[in-house]
């Protein structure tokens, strides 16, 4: 009997497959979906504090009167954490496969006060999605990195969720940044986030948006850091996102050492039910290697697992492209 079950940030999952934030995960009919075709949690489309304010904003901005407008603001701001509540508490009632949460947010303030609030509504653990564009060239890259350990750090203070963090792979040094959080108390991370990319439109000369899915080629990027932080830091858990399009993409995240794998584009591609052939395929992989469960390939493949470690070290394409012609 092939077991695929396996325990993220404290959380048991029946599967390694999370759904990850995004427009799939904002309703409870295709949340129910996703659990009957074997997701093992979900996390909620993300409370955006930048779209929240600017909504807020634009609304008090067609008020008259200052005090209106405060009065707007707040209203805006609760009304959209109501609507979230409510989404989470639905969810919850509906599936027993952990919801977890998620707060996209670039400043502490009453965004951190959320999570308490968050958490009373019956959410299992807390994704923060945190991001700050370091295009200062008066500052040190240190307070950039400071400001996401202060703000996991406050919220740790208001909560006592798994808190899971989603980062980018523009860090210096992502191993070292992996610890930070780990002794600030954070149950897993995400590697990696994939954040919006701007594109130019030749033709009328404006801005736009690049590929917003994401390719099974992207796999690459978060399979070299899953294999080297996993092999360094295994007392918290990693999911690997971005790229993951296939039940194999999955197996060879957790030969690396994922504990589970976050989807997203290939499930707007293909649909939910895809995930049961995702499933299918890991089993089949499985079976025909004498695996039992997941915990006995984890980690197999990591940097520290393997002879010769340097093939997740090799940064370029020289050695391997330099007789082409």
């Amino acid at each position: 009997m092939i077991d695929l079950s396996t325990t993220y940030a404290g959380l048991k999952m029946k599967s390694p497959i999370i759904v990850s934030s995004s427009g799939l995960t904002s309703s409870v009919e295709r949340i129910r979906k996703m659990a009957t075709a074997g997701a093992g949690a979900v996390v909620m489309k993300s409370l955006f504090e930048e779209q929240i304010n600017h909504e807020a904003g634009n609304l008090s901005a067609e008020s008259d009167y200052p005090e209106a407008g405060d009065y707007i603001r707040t209203y805006a701001r609760e009304n959209s954490l109501d609507n979230y509540l409510s989404l989470i508490s639905s969810a919850k009632e509906a599936v027993d496969i952990p919801v977890i949460a998620s707060i996209n947010c670039i400043s502490g303030n009453e965004w951190i006060d959320f999570a308490g609030r968050i958490e009373e509504a019956g959410a299992d653990a807390l994704e923060l999605n945190i991001y700050f564009l370091p295009i200062d060239k008066e500052k040190d890259p240190r307070e950039y990195e400071k400001a996401y350990l202060n703000l996991v750090s406050e919220v740790k203070k208001r909560t006592s969720l798994p808190i899971i963090v989603k980062l980018g792979n523009g860090f210096s040094n992502i191993t070292w940044m992996v610890q930070q959080l780990y002794i600030r108390g954070v149950g897993a991370v995400v590697l990696f986030n994939r954040f919006y990319a701007p594109d130019i439109n030749t033709d009328d000369m404006t801005f736009g948006s690049s590929e917003v899915l994401s390719s099974p080629a992207e796999l690459r990027n978060s399979l070299r850091w899953i294999g080297i932080v996993s092999s360094q830091i295994d007392q918290l858990d990693l999911a690997a996102s971005t790229g993951v399009h296939s039940g194999m993409a999955v197996v060879k995240q957790i030969l690396a050492g994922a504990t589970a794998v976050q989807v997203c584009s290939v499930l707007y591609r293909n649909g939910v039910d895809y995930i049961k052939e995702m499933i299918k395929e890991m089993k089949k992989w499985m079976e025909k290697n004498q695996f039992g469960s997941t915990a006995d390939f984890r980690g197999r493949m990591n940097y520290s697992s393997l002879k010769d470690p340097s093939v997740y070290e090799r940064a370029q394409f020289m050695k391997y492209f330099s007789s082409m012609h």
